[in-house]
């Protein structure tokens, strides 16, 4: 017997085999952060590039979440970025290109210019701090921070709720849509039980700090900082399929906005789903990337004539008035506090009863004219603003060279957390819709990831009549949906 097959033997009687096997197929993890902050502007919280580096037999992936608002198309980050981020850290630490997967949180601060360098120093303090690491996956739920802003109305189209221009009336409001409330954490400790990194998915806009607060990571970054100063693991914040969802009292002008305590409630949720999380030493490593073809929007042309239209109808809706706001505001307090006698105490009433049921009538006339060429304002501002969405994307289409567009989907396993990526605004449903039909509690769906096609809605969301930003600042046509949603079953299921 030749000398292997002797020591192979002696690890069989030995009962070494399987643990020297499970050693080699060990995990490791290694983190590192770089504040990225632009400091020349007033800064209300810094803005951070996370790092989790995972290996495994060889295989590398890095996993690098950004506060930023996209990576490419609009903000600071440009197209070239992922390109040469990946050219970088391929040749050190030596990470194949279809390996480094990069989320943007869509929260709107502000980065450095040398952000691509951060990052690339980051990823390699990453790969130099390399440790054992054991993998648990679970779930949390918050339904108290975010909200859908699209809204179905009584006439069947859809509205949404921005600050660019004021909501719909509310007699016009019929429903409001879904959000996603489930918080999808991988939890990743050393070998002797100490975190060493938490992965936390959600999805929500982070736009509750204004700009006039200051350069900010908005409510994730508020929510990272407390899991970190709780557990003393680096918290990574991966944006889910929040296309439509904003934080709940984004509209609010009742008081300040503040991010800060979104944050807090979301970092509580994430903690104590936390402690119900085993990390086991099992954890195998899979990552999977495609390249997808999505069809261009090819409707631009009739959704701009369709809006004009409506525009027109509406303009001639609008009617002529005695009155202007001076005089309207007090009219209209007047008729609602007092209909019976608006315009005059009782005893001017009992002493000219027709004279008053006259006057009270033509004022009634004039205030209900007054509102409803306010209502038709507001929808003239609400298509003003889409319209010029539409035309923006519709010189971005005739520009462009090929009637597809190039979409990275992404899909990464550690463990039993499985998720899959799209690089584009994905709204809720379409996560929705992808979980449900996977049919696994870890599995997670994120946009915002490897690139950036702006809004991709769901089929109904862009074919609304009603015009809303989901809808209107996109480069895809309807079909995306369909196509992606297959791709992302098809690539959560290799994961497994």
């Amino acid at each position: 017997m030749r000398p292997y097959g002797m020591r192979l033997i002696l690890w069989l009687a030995l009962g070494l085999l399987p643990s020297l096997s499970l050693h080699a197929a060990m995990l490791r993890a290694g983190v590192a952060s770089a504040d990225i902050t632009d400091r020349s502007i007033p800064v209300n919280d810094p803005c951070f590039a996370k790092v989790l580096l995972l290996e495994q037999e060889g295989r590398r992936v890095a996993l690098i979440t950004m506060d930023v608002v996209a990576i490419g198309g609009i903000g600071r980050i440009g197209d070239g970025f992922l390109e040469g981020l990946r050219r970088e850290l391929a040749v050190n630490p030596g990470i194949e290109p279809e390996r480094v997967l990069v989320n943007a949180s869509h929260c709107h601060g502000v980065v450095r210019g040398d952000v691509q360098q951060l990052v690339v120093a980051a990823v390699r303090q990453a790969a130099s701090s390399l440790v054992e690491v054991q993998a648990g996956s679970g779930n949390g739920r918050e339904e108290g921070i975010s909200e859908n802003r699209r809204m179905w109305l009584q006439d069947g189209t859809q509205a949404d709720m921005r600050r660019a221009y004021s909501m719909p009336w509310d007699q016009q409001v019929k429903a409001t849509g879904p959000i996603d409330p489930q918080i999808g954490i991988l939890r990743l400790d050393d070998l002797q039980g100490r975190p060493v990194a938490v992965v936390y998915h959600f999805a929500c806009h982070p736009i509750m700090n204004p700009p006039s607060k200051g350069n900010s990571a908005d409510y994730p970054g508020f929510a990272s900082a407390a899991i970190e100063k709780a557990t003393g693991a680096t918290a990574l914040f991966l944006q889910g399929c929040g296309g439509d969802i904003n934080p709940r009292h984004y509209k609010e002008v009742s008081r300040p906005a503040d991010a800060k305590p979104l944050g807090l409630q979301l970092a509580a949720s994430v903690l104590g789903a936390l402690r119900q999380i085993k990390t086991s030493p099992a954890g195998r490593l899979r990552s999977q990337r495609e390249i997808i073809e999505v069809p261009r929007a090819g409707d631009y042309d009739q959704r701009i004539a369709a809006l004009k239209l409506e525009q027109q109808r509406l303009l001639k809706a609008l009617r002529p008035t005695n009155i202007n706001f001076k005089s309207f505001l007090p009219l209209l307090l007047s008729q609602r506090l007092f209909p019976d006698m608006p315009s005059h105490y009782a005893q001017g009433y009992m002493d000219q009863p027709q004279a008053f049921k006259g006057f009270d009538l033509d004022n009634r006339v004039q205030v209900e004219a007054y509102l409803k060429n306010l209502e038709t304002m507001e929808q003239l501002t609400r298509l003003g603003s889409n319209l010029a969405l539409l035309e923006k994307n519709r010189a971005l289409t005739q520009q462009a060279a090929s009637q597809a567009l190039r979409a990275e989907v992404c899909a990464l396993g550690v463990g039993d957390f499985k998720w899959v990526s799209f690089p584009g605004e994905v709204t809720v449903q379409v996560g929705l819709n992808i979980k449900k039909q996977f049919g696994d509690a870890h599995a997670h769906v994120s946009g915002y990831t490897n690139g950036y096609l702006y809004y991709t809605a769901t089929r109904e969301q862009r074919l609304n009549r009603g015009y809303a930003q989901e809808d209107c600042d996109v480069l895809v046509s309807p079909e995306w949906q369909a196509g992606f949603e297959a791709k992302a079953l098809e690539l959560l299921q290799r994961l497994k």
